[in-house]
């Protein structure tokens, strides 16, 4: 059984089948008002087999490859596995306000929480465990907005005009030790840069523009002055080789800090001021080089008909990431790009793999080069998606996209993740869609989420606005993950055919529902979702 499914035999031989089923995914990336929930493909030959984790609704579930669930647990919204076989998860199913974190046991049994409970402070949206080599010891960074009074904006340089500033904040990361004491802070209040007020701290100084300081973020963007939620920062990530950290913000702009070289064993203060000064500054910065006048921003061209990115690579994006060692591409960034603030005129998601090493001839420096030093070049569509030219950054070596717009596309939340065998694992957030492709964009696996908040769980997703069966973030382990080791993998039935009894939306009293979908030799049915890889 898969996806609660009865198998059919075929003559046909595996290979061959596969093929034929490949094919056919590929021709049915069409739009539909209703489509089939749970597992939709399978290609056993060149997905990566092993264990996927997402939270829906305040439920965890790990299934395997069929959609079968193998273990569940109350959960926040963003929950990962540790290697000690724990879970570590936000406090609330809320990413933009979860207060803490916790670590439940195989069992959901609470065996660490940590509550930030300083006035001023709100966490959101991302937290990574990380090993201190400097403490030799665990923490936890996450990000948390810090609020910034009215009188701490003008001091810093921002502009009276544009005022007042009550009720504004700034992301920060927050480092915490295992009894959950702050070892280490960074802000990005502390990496500001401002040329509207020559008497104020953060000035460019005579002769000097915002593009000189392409290290800090201009504290008066146009447009954009400070507010709540300034740069809603949603995902960050630890390189433990280099001791760097990488945040995101949702407006198109990931940057790159030094851990390692500001932080002070068992002196949190000072390692706090470390991070505050010049050697906290931006290491790297990817995706809106209008934001440090290096670029040109998107805007409206001729007759109000035609827009144009400019030189912004990304917007809305999600889920940054170094590529863990020893997989394909590692050392060079990941990062989901929700296609948002583009001015594109068909709008669409993508996968980047960045490698921010890169010069303008290609070459691999081994060290950080400026975006714009590494230059562009025009990529044109096929003139059926009516989209413009793009400008790319060189330093994109790879993306993923759906052939059709309508394939995939979410306009916040999601992420991705390389596997061991060079596929992607992508979490399409706003209709619950999972799926993995190859290197060359071929579909591999595909899995749509049946928990919603407004119909229960459903066998059947009908038209229902973005968010029903939303998932954050999933993450795929492989089935010797220290993380399993020794546990009950034993398949429990779905989600909907044997975990819970499912109702189905297309079914009424004056309807009987008859499922119609022709069944592949891998067991799922073949449904009327967009897919990628058409």
């Amino acid at each position: 059984m898969a996806g609660g499914c009865e198998m059919k035999r075929t003559l046909l031989g595996t290979s061959l089948f596969v093929v034929f089923a490949s094919l056919l995914a590929s021709a049915l990336a069409y739009e539909s008002l209703q489509g089939p929930t749970e597992l939709l493909y399978w290609n056993k030959e060149k997905a990566y087999g092993g264990y996927t984790l997402f939270a829906a609704h305040g439920m965890t579930y790990l299934i395997d490859m069929q959609g079968q669930v193998v273990n569940t647990w109350r959960s926040g919204t963003s929950p990962r596995f540790l290697d000690n076989g724990h879970l570590l998860d936000a406090t609330r199913d809320d990413p933009s306000r979860f207060q803490g974190f916790r670590e439940v046991d195989w069992n959901g049994k609470t065996v660490w929480e940590h509550v930030e409970k300083r006035e001023g402070y709100a966490p959101h949206h991302d937290f990574v465990r990380i090993f201190n080599r400097k403490l030799n010891a665990p923490t936890t960074l996450y990000i948390a907005n810090k609020a910034i009074t009215h009188a701490q904006a003008i001091a810093a340089g921002c502009d009276p005009g544009k005022g007042p500033y009550d009720g504004a904040q700034m992301d920060a990361i927050v480092e915490v030790d295992m009894s959950g004491r702050v070892v280490w802070e960074w802000w990005f209040f502390d990496h500001v840069i401002q040329d509207v007020s020559p008497d104020k701290p953060n000035h460019v100084g005579k002769g000097k523009s915002i593009a000189d300081y392409p290290g800090r973020i201009n504290l008066n963007l146009p447009g954009r002055p400070l507010k709540r939620d300034w740069l809603h920062c949603n995902s960050l990530d630890y390189n433990a080789e280099l001791g760097q950290i990488v945040i995101n913000s949702v407006q198109g702009e990931f940057y790159v800090i030094d851990h390692g070289n500001t932080f002070i064993p068992g002196d949190a203060a000072g390692s706090i001021k470390l991070a505050a000064g010049p050697k906290g500054d931006f290491l790297y910065r990817f995706g809106d080089p209008a934001r440090y006048g290096q670029g040109d921003p998107p805007r409206i061209l001729e007759d109000w008909t035609n827009a144009t990115s400019g030189h912004k690579q990304m917007g809305g994006t999600h889920d940054v990431q170094w590529i863990k060692p020893g997989l394909p591409g590692a050392g060079r960034f990941l990062i989901f790009n929700n296609g948002q603030y583009l001015f594109d005129r068909t709008s669409q998601s993508s996968i980047l793999e960045i490698n921010g090493f890169l010069d303008k001839n290609g070459n691999d420096t081994g060290r950080y080069v400026n975006p714009p030093d590494a230059g562009y070049k025009q990529v044109r569509f096929h003139h059926d998606t009516h989209k413009p030219p793009k400008v790319v950054s060189n330093q994109i070596v790879w993306s993923y996209q759906s052939k059709s717009p309508q394939g995939f596309s979410s306009h916040i939340g999601s992420g991705a993740q390389r596997l061991p065998n060079g596929n992607t694992l992508v979490c399409s957030d706003t209709e619950g869609h999972f799926f993995e492709v190859t290197a060359g964009g071929e579909l591999a696996w595909e899995y749509v989420c049946p928990v919603t908040k407004l119909f229960g769980t459903v066998k059947v997703l009908p038209d229902a606005l973005p968010m029903t069966n939303s998932v954050f973030r999933c993450y795929r382990y492989a089935p010797d993950h220290p993380a399993l080791k020794g546990k009950d993998l034993t398949p429990k039935g779905t989600i909907t055919d044997a975990f819970r009894r499912a109702p189905d939306p297309r079914a009424s009293e004056n309807a009987q529902l008859i499922d119609s979908r022709p069944v592949r030799e891998d067991g799922a049915r073949r449904g009327k979702r967009g897919r990628p890889g058409g």
